[in-house]
This record gives structure tokens, sequence and C-alpha cells, in this order.
């Protein structure tokens, strides 16, 4: 894993978002509700364009009926996952972003993303990590026993949902609980949580000391 390295992000005017869907767009859904809420200059970021890997998905039609530019980069239609990396990278820094969020973005992006976008790409995990990294976070609480589980909130490095945590919500394990019941709670919190998360670190900024994330 590359050696962290401290980075600061600091005040100003309002921050830049492109963010990355693979689905239906909640969480996306839930920073555009914030912001048109509270207005962009209160919350201190405003979405610019959304992304996607696949085409046809609700999360798209979210940015179109906002009336937000799009993008889909797939996979697919690049000959490598490393020239899908630099399509990718090429395709959001067209947009300028100050802070890149991934909102359900269920590929795992690639050295050339990181190099430009490393302590500005934010995602979510279903769960408390370092605990139940990877695909099946909330499967794995379950089936491990967990009394507690949750949300984080993170930057992303070129580990699996190992990059510094920038915030955690917690969730109870009640007894009755299937994957899907757990799941729908814990996507609950994390709305809040994320929306929350990027707007104090766009309105305050923030810095990356090794593994800890200071939101100024």
């Amino acid at each position: 894993m590359a050696e962290s390295v401290a980075e600061t992000v600091t005040e100003s005017p309002v921050k830049r978002l492109v963010v990355l869907v693979s689905g239906s767009g909640t969480n996306l859904q839930a920073l555009l509700d914030a912001i048109a809420e509270m207005s962009a200059a209160v919350y201190g970021a405003e979405v610019v364009a959304v992304g996607a890997d696949r085409d046809g998905i609700e999360g798209l039609a979210r940015a179109e009926r906002a009336g937000l530019p799009t993008f889909v980069c797939r996979v697919k239609d690049h000959e490598s996952r490393e020239a899908w990396d630099a399509a990718l990278t090429e395709a959001v820094d067209a947009y300028e972003p100050d802070l890149v969020v991934s909102a359900g973005f269920m590929k795992i992006v690639g050295k050339e993303f990181l190099a430009r976008f490393g302590g500005r790409f934010v995602n979510t995990h279903p769960a408390l990590l370092p605990s139940f990294p990877g695909a099946h976070g909330v499967r794995d609480a379950l089936a491990y026993g967990a009394k507690v589980t949750g949300c984080t909130v993170h930057f992303v490095d070129d580990g699996v949902d190992t990059g510094p945590i920038i915030a955690q919500g917690v969730v109870e394990v009640r007894d009755e609980d299937d994957e899907s019941a757990l799941h729908e709670r814990i996507k609950d919190v994390e709305r809040r949580l994320l929306v929350e998360v990027v707007g104090r670190i766009a309105r305050n900024g923030y810095r990356i000391e090794g593994r800890k994330v200071v939101i100024l």
C-alpha cells in the first residue's frame, strides 16, 4: 500500500463535486436534496456532474432530472482495466472537481485515478471499518455475530476499504435481522452521514495526517 502523505484542503468558495454511481443513486439524491434545501452556498458544495460505469440506471436518471451533465465510462468499452481507469480519470477531471464522491460506485479505481484524485475521493462502506471490508460488509457482520455494525465514510486509497476514516455511524444488529433488513437501516444512517461529512469538509476544509482526517 502506498505511504500516506499529509495533505491539507482548506476552506474556499463552494466546492465542485463529481458524484459516481452504479445503481439507484439514493446517496446522490440525498446530496442533491440537501444542497437544494440549504443552497449550495450554505451547504458548501454543488454537484457539477454525475458519472456511472453502466447505462440505464436510476442514478443517471436522477441526475438528468436535476439538470446535471452525466457521463458513462464502461469497463467493457476499453481494452484493459488500466485504459478504463485512464478514461474515467479524464472524464471526471473535465469537470474540475474539488471532491469526487463515490455514491454506490461499484468499481475499484486504479493508479491513475488515485494519482489525480487521491485525498479528494470520498467513499462509503456499510460496516465499521477496519472490520468487515469488501463487497459483503453487511453479510459478514451478521455471519460473525456482531452486535453493532454501521457505516464508514472514508477517503479512498489503493487498498480495499483501507483509506483514512472521516466519520462513522453505528447501527445496532437486531436478533431478527437478515441481510436486507440490516442493510436498509445502515443505508438510512449512511445517507445522513455522507451528506453531513461532505458538507463539513467542503465548508471547513480538512487535513489528512497519515491515517487521521482532521476537519478544520
